[in-house]
């Protein structure tokens, strides 16, 4: 088992060769059902609290808080809601460091996204793919500086650093990933109010105001050293990423705690929220049979003249690309979808209006607490993906009216910088 005073793993290509890992997992593969499940360092803290702790990514996690202000729904409202804050515990996925001075040539093989014009400090959402342009994972990739800091999700780390160990083998070049198992753990802030909370743990002359949409920087939080924050987030709020040694993670999770603006949140209320935001989840709405234009996330290559386009050179770029660049053809696309009266759950069956031709499946579906009305997220075919297409869903059994819908279906407020 991976314990938070688990050193590093590094993986070298260059002259020295590769350095094999020293964790007790393989890359193989995520825990398997027979291993026992990890805990963050904040496992006694969501106890304390209240959490309601459920197997996630081989990872023993809070749902939801017993508490006064928990629950799906009161926590989803209160990192929507006016000067409030949500805290989340995301200690699970996987954070990666890439050194090396080939280290944007290799992640460009492995990436759609432009990540050699990265500025100092900027990061972007792309997209890990297959030989068949197939989705493998979707990562936020920040240029820090001497290093290039991604993270993965939880349940697909181990599969992906398999792979970019595999990618590794076949590239001629000086790169180096670092993995930080539970050495490091990662926390969420996100709502309207997280960037005054957050600003009282940074230091003095910290001006978050100044600080942009997906850009991150090493910095102290509440005087500890070796921390880092990242604007970002996937709730559609604005809101941050903040990653600080495992020691050091409890006092810093209590001090945000602290705040009666901050309210502790669980698994639901994230799945909720993101779904509300539009935002696709791994296994559900991404797998490695979809490509990144069925999943309408053709933009994290960049638009039509840009040079990942233009360009293409990542796995599998031939099957979503055209020489020119534009992109190809695909027969099914992502939607949202709303208007049915109960709520369609994963694995529905889509409709045509007439009800009788089947022309998709749902991949996630809720109760939106903020729009108080049932939403959903699918694949359709692609003549009918066109918003304001009439559909029907066959939810228990029955058939139920719907339409398709642009997304998000809660307006986004991600921060921007004064001009």
């Amino acid at each position: 088992m991976l314990k938070s005073t688990a050193a590093t793993v590094l993986l070298r290509r260059g002259g020295r060769g590769i350095v094999k890992p020293s964790s007790s997992r393989s890359f193989a593969a995520a825990a398997s059902s027979d291993e026992p499940l990890v805990k963050t360092a904040l496992y006694s803290l969501h106890k304390e609290i209240g959490g309601d702790m459920v197997p996630f990514a081989g990872y023993e996690l809070p749902v939801l808080y017993k508490s006064e202000n928990g629950g799906v729904m009161k926590e989803h409202l209160w990192c929507r809601s006016e000067g409030k804050a949500s805290l989340f515990d995301v200690s699970h996925m996987g954070q990666i460091r890439w050194h090396g001075k080939d280290r944007a040539a290799f992640l460009e093989k492995v990436v759609v996204g432009d990540i050699a014009g990265l500025s100092d400090g900027s990061g972007c959402l792309s997209l890990v793919t297959n030989e068949n342009g197939g989705i493998i994972d979707d990562t936020v990739i920040t240029n820090a500086g001497d290093h290039v800091y991604m993270v993965v999700n939880g349940a697909t780390k181990f599969g992906d650093m398999k792979h970019f160990n595999e990618q590794m083998d076949k590239f001629d070049g000086d790169v180096t990933m670092e993995y930080l198992e539970d050495s490091m753990q990662l926390l969420a802030i996100q709502g309207p109010g997280a960037a005054e909370a957050v600003a009282k743990i940074l230091p003095n002359g910290f001006d978050l105001t100044k600080m942009a949409f997906m850009t991150g920087v090493d910095t102290t939080l509440d005087g500890i050293d070796g921390c880092r924050i990242t604007r970002c987030g996937y709730t559609g709020e604005d809101g941050f990423e903040i990653a600080m040694p495992a020691d050091n993670a409890v006092s810093i999770a209590s001090k945000l705690l602290s705040d009666p603006a901050v309210n502790a949140t669980g698994l639901g209320a994230r799945d909720s929220l993101r779904l509300e935001a539009g935002l696709c989840l791994y296994g559900h709405d991404l797998n490695e049979t979809i490509n990144p234009v069925e999943a309408t996330l053709a933009w994290t290559m960049g638009g039509p003249k840009s040079r990942r386009r233009k360009e293409g050179g990542f796995l599998g770029a031939e099957h979503i690309l055209k020489p020119d660049g534009k992109l190809q053809k695909v027969a099914k696309k992502r939607v949202g979808i709303m208007g049915m009266k109960a709520p369609a759950r994963e694995g529905a069956e889509i409709y045509d209006s007439s009800g009788e031709t089947k022309i998709g499946d749902v991949t996630s579906g809720t109760f939106s607490p903020c729009l108080k009305a049932p939403i959903a997220m699918g694949y359709v075919e692609t003549p009918l993906a066109k918003v304001g297409t009439e559909i029907n869903i066959k939810i228990r059994g029955k058939m139920q009216k719907a339409e398709i819908t642009k997304m998000p279906f809660v307006e986004s407020r991600y921060y921007r910088v004064p001009e």
